[in-house]
């Protein structure tokens, strides 16, 4: 399976007031691992950035003058994402960005959803952990990914951190471990390696319940038959055959 870590910067929150992408970043997963493909540009979004966005993200007019234009980097876009399932936070901001790009170029690129699916991480949190901040920060503070170097918002790095925790939140895997990083001296397949239990360790201890911890199961089952009409499965279980082994 393919998937594309998407994230974008922009000169304000809202396309249908002319505002534009002005920095998008992208990273590779297939089969949930990094292949070390990336995709990264700023962008000249031949419009003034709002003030508010440049505290978010830092990035200037000045700054993007002589960056290439949002024309200038689709098709590069297209040929990286097509296919592909993105992986996006709160991806209505982004899929409305980058659909509003697309129109603006009238070149008959149609939307996201004619190229690739969209996986929202926001969305997926939201449902797993309801009622709980689901920022990526605090994904972030869950998870225990780190940010450290998010004092401001970037296309890139975000991309990398959601990266971080949307394997993290989806399969346990904590790490974006990069075709050939290294991790405390090991690989990527010797860290990523089944490790076993040493043969000659102790045996686990066994409890066994006592007679009157016995007789008072016994009893609660009873109970729990008589309330169901006769329906506890435990009840059922204990006296199904054994098969011979």
């Amino acid at each position: 399976m393919r998937q594309i870590v998407l994230d974008t910067e922009t000169t304000g929150l809202e396309p249908h007031l002319d505002h534009r992408i002005i920095e998008i970043g992208c990273i590779e997963l297939v089969d949930r691992r990094p292949t070390g493909r990336v995709l990264h540009h700023y962008l000249n979004p031949e419009r003034e950035i709002d003030a508010g966005a440049i505290e978010v993200h830092g990035l200037t007019n000045e700054f993007l003058a002589d960056k290439p234009r949002f024309a200038e980097v689709v098709d590069e876009l297209l040929d990286f994402i097509r296919g592909a399932e993105l992986v996006i936070h709160n991806a209505a901001f982004d899929v409305g960005f980058l659909n509003a790009e697309f129109a603006r170029l009238g070149t008959g690129l149609g939307t996201i959803a004619d190229h690739c699916g969209v996986l929202d991480t926001l969305a997926l949190a939201r449902d797993r952990h309801p009622g709980q901040r689901n920022s990526l920060d605090a994904l972030c503070k869950r998870y225990d990914v780190d940010n450290s170097q998010r004092t401001l918002h970037g296309a890139l790095l975000d991309a990398e951190i959601l990266a971080d925790v949307y394997l993290a939140m989806t399969g346990g895997q904590t790490a974006l471990l990069l075709a050939g990083d290294a991790a405390d001296g090991q690989g990527a397949d010797e860290a990523t390696a089944i490790r076993r239990l040493p043969a000659g360790r102790p045996a686990l201890r066994v409890v066994t319940a006592s007679a009157a911890e016995s007789e008072a199961h016994a009893r609660q089952l009873a109970a729990l038959d008589k309330s169901s009409g006769g329906k506890c499965l435990w009840l059922q279980q204990e006296a199904a055959p054994t098969l011979p082994g």
